[in-house]
């Protein structure tokens, strides 16, 4: 059964995106409970129709975008870890902590799916990649220091 997807579901398939899925699970689960919509013609034109729509709406958007990214790349975070005496830090630093470094340091709500940090294991400087738009990459620096 080919469906269109209303929201991002894990291992399926991301918004607005047409998939194909079993009969049962598109059925009695994914349609019902709003998560998708039946793949036919009407709809597929509607797909067309608010795609056109959004690819507009972002082209408009580029340029707040671009600022942002250029802001958020003029900027060094700092993130609080407990370490050890070696500078080994207990767990591991993820996106969520530089989503939430964010909205304190920067002011800026950005969503944590869209930011790709390497494995932060020990005390440092390292490179964060947030994906902002499509064609907009940037890149913020983030320090790991003893909390």
């Amino acid at each position: 059964m080919n469906i269109i997807l209303l929201e991002n579901i894990d291992k399926v398939g991301g918004q607005y995106e047409v998939v194909k899925v079993k009969d049962g699970y598109g059925r009695n689960y994914l349609i019902p409970q709003g998560k998708a919509i039946i793949a036919n013609d009407t709809n597929m034109r509607r797909l067309a129709d608010y795609e056109h729509r959004q690819t507009k709406k972002m082209e408009r958007l580029l340029g707040d975008i671009q600022n942002i990214a250029k802001k958020l790349s003029e900027n060094t975070l700092k993130i609080g870890a407990k370490a050890g005496t070696s500078g080994k830090i207990f767990g591991s630093v993820t996106n969520i902590q530089i989503a939430n470094a964010l909205k304190e340091q920067l002011d800026m709500d950005i969503d944590r799916k869209v930011i790709e940090i390497p494995d932060v294991k020990e005390l440092g400087s390292y490179v964060a990649v947030i994906k902002l738009h499509p064609e907009v990459d940037t890149r913020i620096n983030f320090e790991v220091a003893q909390d």
